[in-house]
């Protein structure tokens, strides 16, 4: 009897309180953990050249910067590793991982491949706002351009590509470009430094966007592998000086 009671007064309070029973917000983002912040920095440090290619991750300075555990840097030089950013070498220890053209090529005919097909077919089955949506990543890159650091340009991009598989159902060739996602950014930053590219970064991307936009498939897919072929022309004259510099040959 008392519980029929307690469950009358509350519906008593709830209606003199005129409070609406409603579903919870749902939590959109989850809150980063403290290895997924140091995570993050770390291969934002490593994207950006503040470690470079090559220089050794010793433990005990890292957890003085970061103000974290070994066992926090550790993890995280693990998952740097599994991302191919970071190397282990036998009685060394972790080093930054060298980028050499030979694995540039290999990302680039991926991303060719991958890119070139989610453009195409993104091209013939775009619907909704997706437009709108593409449009204002594209905005966003753009607006990331002149940014004195390079982490807006790598999310920026990453988003606008983000965009285009989902839309055109390739998520499985998105997760391979996610796991590749560290090593392409250290390749974009290489190659957005550069003054003297044939074709500003921004251009392609935009040619991209209107090829999709027009419905041409063949365009998409054209413009997809003229930004491919340029960068790669740009990270190969970069890689190879950097190859014969560390051979003491220049």
């Amino acid at each position: 009897m008392s519980i029929l009671l307690e469950a009358t007064a509350l519906d008593d309070y709830k209606s003199q309180m005129n409070i609406a029973k409603s579903n919870l917000p749902k939590i959109e983002h989850a809150p980063q953990t403290l290895r997924d912040i140091v995570q993050e920095r770390m291969r934002t440090a490593i994207i950006e050249g503040h470690f470079a290619p090559g220089e050794r991750l010793i433990e005990r300075p890292l957890c003085d910067q970061l103000g974290v555990s070994r066992t926090v840097v550790r993890e995280t030089i693990r998952f740097l590793e599994a991302e191919g950013l970071v190397e282990i070498i036998p009685n060394r220890g972790p080093i930054v991982a060298l980028l050499d053209w030979d694995q540039a090529v290999q990302i680039y005919e991926i991303r060719e491949q991958l890119e070139g097909s989610a453009a195409a077919v993104c091209a013939q089955r775009y619907s909704g706002d997706f437009a709108k949506r593409l449009g204002e990543a594209l905005a966003a890159l753009n607006a990331t351009m002149d940014d004195s650091e390079w982490i807006g340009v790598m999310r920026a991009t990453t988003r606008f590509y983000e965009i285009i598989f989902t839309e055109s159902g390739h998520s499985i060739a998105w997760d391979i470009v996610q796991r590749l996602n560290g090593r392409i950014s250290r390749l974009r930053v290489l190659t957005l430094s550069a003054k003297d590219r044939p074709k500003p970064g921004m251009s392609h991307m935009t040619a991209i966007f209107e090829a999709i936009i027009s419905r041409d498939a063949d365009a998409a897919r054209a413009a997809v592998e003229a930004h491919i072929l340029d960068a790669s022309t740009t990270a190969q004259r970069f890689l190879q000086d950097e190859t014969k510099k560390a051979a003491g040959d220049v």
